[in-house]
């Protein structure tokens, strides 16, 4: 590799050497960051057989049904809520923790198909700041 030149002539090496040492760097910094990544931040612990069984009739008939059709109407335990924002929905569900009697009611959530997303995700704001522990997402269902 010449550094000096006739008059005119470009250079047309390019030296690597530096790049390959920008890389190997940032493999270093990779390899060194990648266990202190945790990646675990949400747990779904998947149901088993036996918790499906030992359900008991009263858990059952006390929960809260949430329901988001595709024309954006949210209802709980089939009483529709208007407007469908976050704070109406919240004040809903503690309606409904009210009238049980207790707070840690388990919410089921299902939607349309089309629903848009931005009402579901209200009813799990909602849920949230109601204190919601339990809350199950349902298959969701076609017109």
């Amino acid at each position: 590799m010449a550094i000096g030149g006739r008059a005119g002539e470009s250079f047309t090496e390019i030296n690597v050497t530096p790049l390959t040492d920008v890389f190997l760097v940032l493999l270093v910094i990779m390899i060194l960051i990648a266990p202190l990544v945790n990646t675990t931040v949400l747990k779904v612990d998947p149901p088993s057989a036996s918790q499906n069984q030992t359900k008991k009739p009263e858990e059952e008939k006390n929960k809260i049904d949430v329901y988001v059709s595709a024309a954006g109407v949210v209802k709980v335990n089939n009483n529709a809520v208007n407007p469908p924002d976050s704070f109406t929905i919240q004040q809903a569900i503690h309606a409904e923790q009210m009238k049980a009697g207790k707070d840690d009611l388990p919410l089921n959530l299902s939607s349309d198909a089309d629903a848009l997303q931005k009402y579901v995700v209200s009813v799990m704001d909602a849920a949230s700041g109601a204190g919601i522990k339990r809350m199950r997402v349902l298959p969701l269902t076609k017109n």
